[in-house]
């Protein structure tokens, strides 16, 4: 009868897993208040339901792939997404400061491509190869 091996949950796994929770929950609250944000942003309210979808999309992609994908990959795309995310956030900041209405455009605008963009590149890199050490670790 084969075995069965399936890798260890880490704490870098927890950690991939919990960044697509946040992307999921971040999705709810862009969908389910898509009207009253988009004001408060000045967005217009289906850019907020774009960008719910698009939240639910990658958080759900990044949440399913967790067991089949290296965590050196997620972190590589994790610190670019964030990294993107706070840029876009101060990019953001800086054009209302100055009094453009167009700074909750652009933030917005990052939440919708950037978890398509991320879930792209996750399901395009190269599935995880357990070597042997790592089954024999896995299946004691």
């Amino acid at each position: 009868m084969d075995q069965v091996v399936a890798p260890r949950v880490t704490r870098q796994t927890v950690g991939a897993i919990a960044d697509g929770a946040f992307k999921v929950l971040l999705a709810a609250v862009c969908i389910a208040g898509a009207a009253p944000l988009g004001r408060l942003l000045g967005t217009p309210a289906w850019l907020m339901g774009f960008s719910g979808m698009a939240l639910l999309i990658g958080g759900g992609i990044e949440i399913g792939y967790t067991r089949s994908r290296s965590m050196r990959t997620y972190t590589r795309l994790m610190i670019a997404y964030d990294s993107g995310w706070v840029l876009a956030a101060l990019a953001g900041l800086v054009m209302t400061r100055r009094g453009s209405s167009a700074g909750g455009e652009l933030w917005m605008g990052y939440q919708t491509a950037a978890p398509l963009v991320f879930a792209a590149v996750l399901i395009a890199a190269a599935p995880l190869h357990m070597t042997s050490d790592a089954q024999r670790d896995t299946s004691d």
